[in-house]
């Protein structure tokens, strides 16, 4: 068996970087060659779920924001045999909605759940592909509170640690699989 340390960096070799994209300065991690590769996307799932198991966080539902992090989310809820909520921008779901505003650099963005997606006291994992500011991750896991849901964890595949985004999560089990 590969330690993490050979897992991450095989995880490394399929993800490209594409220089100045959104914009000029950032490295954009480009995922999609992960999870192009069958058995790299599979054991990337199932060492999610294997955190998940060792570190009994016990999810009974997965919870991700649009749009990468269903990828994963939708993967792992099969895995571990859980439902699965999305978590997305204003005006995208058509029952009723709990929405949380939070502060970007520049401005303000929101995310939005159905009122009845999560029960309250119920364990909600959260997942996300990218871990950077942590300002959507840190709102979704607010959303998972107003709800009256608790949050039994964070997992990411990919943390960019020079952005300080894991400080948002405090008090929070957070987990990634690769960091840069």
């Amino acid at each position: 068996m590969q330690s993490a340390a050979d897992r991450e960096a095989v995880y490394k070799q399929h993800i490209r970087e594409i220089p100045d994209f959104p914009k000029p300065g950032v490295q954009f991690k480009d995922i999609g060659p992960l999870l192009g590769n069958g058995p790299i996307f599979t054991d990337v799932v199932n060492r999610i779920a294997g955190i998940c198991e060792a570190n009994r966080l016990d999810p009974e539902i997965v919870a991700c924001p649009e749009a990468r992090g269903f990828i994963f989310g939708a993967a792992l809820a099969y895995r571990l045999r859980v439902g699965f909520v999305p978590i997305r921008k204003p005006g995208k779901l058509p029952y009723l909605t709990s929405r949380v505003e939070y502060r970007l650099e520049y401005g303000t963005d929101t995310v939005e759940m159905h009122i009845d997606a999560v029960a309250p006291g119920q364990r909600v994992l959260l997942v996300d592909d990218l871990l950077a500011t942590g300002g959507t991750i840190s709102a979704c896991a607010d959303l998972v509170k107003k709800s009256g849901a608790v949050v039994a964890g964070c997992v990411f595949l990919v943390e960019l640690s020079f952005l300080e985004g894991r400080a948002k999560l405090q008090g929070y089990p957070t987990f990634s699989l690769i960091r840069y």
